[in-house]
């Protein structure tokens, strides 16, 4: 059995195309998102693999650079942002399997329809996104197996999104949490309407009681650290929000106190598309 390491990509922000800004802004970015690669002697596993054209040629590039042979792409979950950009990576390594659960495959391919995918993304991102992002396969059981040690899939539910997962390497104490775990970035909100947020409150039980030494953001500031406290930190910002949201008497109202309790956290949109979801 092969003694795993792992290394993380992480795409920063870039522009979005919009007509509406948060409050005393001038521009709208996406939120720098991440990808891991967990190697063997020989072999690895990709965890997700980021939105653009662009971003997944740099992501194979770094994964060729790692010299091991791409065997699996791993996603956690179905938002375009974490794997539209694997039909880069496939051209560079066509071998390699692209597989999710059975829940993210159903949010994979709500989000490559002509509605969502022309209608939403590509308003967002024009000119920048694969003519026909791929589909994962159903992964067999919850394992991808790497040089002999299971990598486990965690069903989560709904965190930011529904059906989510995260990939946890028991044997050295990782999770790789997709966006069940958010790290110095503001929480997406806007699809936690109708319980969602007790829902992502259990989810981060479900990781804790992993007990990880380890624990990559599918969303994270440059440079911060990935340490298990940001389960606690994640699960504090939903709590505080919740509280807030109940209290706030228009979407302004919410958005002010959620930067005034967290005016460092990176990208105030998602602060604001989050307030304009439960109050505008």
């Amino acid at each position: 059995m092969a003694s795993l390491t792992w290394s993380t990509y992480l795409a920063p922000p870039k522009p979005v195309v919009a007509q509406r800004f948060a409050p005393g802004e001038t521009a709208e970015v996406w939120s720098p998102t991440s990808a891991t690669l967990i190697q063997g002697e020989r072999d690895a596993v990709l965890v997700d693999a980021l939105l653009t054209v662009h971003e997944g040629r740099a992501l194979a590039d770094w994964v060729a650079a790692a010299r091991r042979n791409l065997t699996t792409i791993y996603i956690t979950h179905g938002h375009g942002d974490h794997f539209f950009g694997a039909a880069a990576v496939l051209a560079r390594f066509p071998s390699a399997r692209l597989v999710a659960v059975p829940a993210v495959l159903d949010k994979m391919r709500q989000q490559v329809d002509a509605q969502v995918l022309d209608g939403v993304w590509r308003q967002r991102f024009p000119g920048q996104l694969a003519e026909r992002p791929p589909v994962a396969e159903p992964l067999t059981g919850h394992t991808v197996e790497l040089e002999g040690t299971d990598l486990v899939a965690v069903e989560l539910g709904h965190t930011d999104t529904d059906g989510t997962t995260a990939l946890h390497v028991p044997s050295i104490g990782l999770v790789v949490a997709g966006d069940s775990v958010y790290n110095d970035v503001h929480l997406h909100l806007a699809e936690s309407g109708g319980g969602g947020i007790a829902a992502w409150l259990a989810a981060l039980d479900t990781i804790s009681a992993l007990r990880p030494s380890r624990v990559i953001a599918g969303h994270k500031r440059e440079g911060a650290d990935d340490s298990p406290d940001h389960i606690g930190h994640t699960r504090d910002y939903l709590r505080y929000f919740d509280e807030a949201q109940q209290r706030a008497g228009s979407a302004r109202q919410l958005y002010d106190v959620m930067i005034e309790r967290y005016p460092d956290r990176v990208n105030r949109a998602v602060a604001w598309k989050a307030a304009e979801a439960y109050k505008g």
